[in-house]
């Protein structure tokens, strides 16, 4: 059964891929169907310069269950437009190439591509395969710079985890400029399937801060302003998928809407 739902809540800020999102959320409960999300989530400094796009630190952290107490259905899919007053900056950020985090451990990812690093956290997955007790398995998060190409910049977040085998599972966000009224930046996440479809994401925590040397000057991975008192994200389409459906017609969530977040303009 596909559910269409139009949620004006803070999905954002319960997503791994919204790293880009610079607003502050309330601790925030609500339910789709028989999929609740818990929401918290953060930016400092609160205030911000109104014409002056300056450095921010991000805070994320969500839980996903089922409301019937079952297995939580896998998020599988994301596309948000986030405000054009927040961005990403990668210019003289080094880079870090998805090839060069296949199948490699936390330690080994860091090791190798240490200078790309923007962000770290933790997640944890439900694992439910037929006919057995599901179980948790967790592990770190490393957010990685893929860098910038022909408008287009890449995002990599590793995960590397016992599910139940141990597993390198790589998200890849691809981010891209946009002019669409309030909205200027485009970001598409594709996350990969967890044990085989077995595995769902039920909690997660993400921190979001680095600043760089280019040209003399230090930078920010992520910079804000705030000229209105507000920022702006539009979840276009995330995607649930209860995968322990039988193919092809598996149990899908499509949650879409838009969330408003106020910011202090200074200056």
């Amino acid at each position: 059964m596909r559910r269409n739902l139009v949620l004006t809540l803070a999905l954002a800020a319960v997503l791994a891929i919204a790293v880009v999102a610079v607003a502050a959320a309330k601790f925030t409960v609500f339910r789709a169907g028989n999929l609740v999300l818990k929401a918290d989530g953060g930016v400092t400094p609160k205030a911000l310069p109104k014409n002056k796009l300056v450095p921010v630190t991000v805070n994320v952290s969500g839980q996903i269950s089922a409301a019937d107490g079952g297995h939580p259905a896998a998020l599988r899919e994301v596309t948000i437009d986030f405000d054009k007053n927040g961005t990403i900056n990668t210019k003289g950020l080094p880079t870090c190439k998805e090839g060069q985090l296949i199948a490699r451990p936390t330690n080994e990812a860091e090791r190798v591509c240490k200078n790309a690093i923007v962000g770290s956290g933790r997640a944890v997955a439900e694992v439910a395969f037929a006919e057995q007790k599901p179980f948790q398995a967790g592990g770190p998060l490393v957010l990685f710079n893929g860098g910038t190409k022909g408008g287009k910049t890449l995002l990599f977040i590793h995960l590397y985890a016992s599910v139940p085998a141990p597993t390198a599972i790589i998200t890849r966000v691809e981010i891209t400029k946009i002019h669409k009224g309030r909205y200027g930046t485009h970001s598409v996440s594709k996350i990969e399937r967890v044990a085989g479809g077995s595995g769902s994401a039920i909690s997660f925590n993400l921190k979001l801060q680095r600043k760089f040397q280019y040209k003399g000057k230090t930078q920010s991975y992520i910079v804000a302003k705030c000229p209105d008192g507000h920022f702006n994200a539009n979840v276009t389409k995330a995607v649930f998928v209860d995968e322990d459906k039988v193919e092809p017609n598996y149990g899908t969530t499509t949650l879409k809407g838009t969330v408003i977040r106020p910011c202090t303009p200074k200056g």
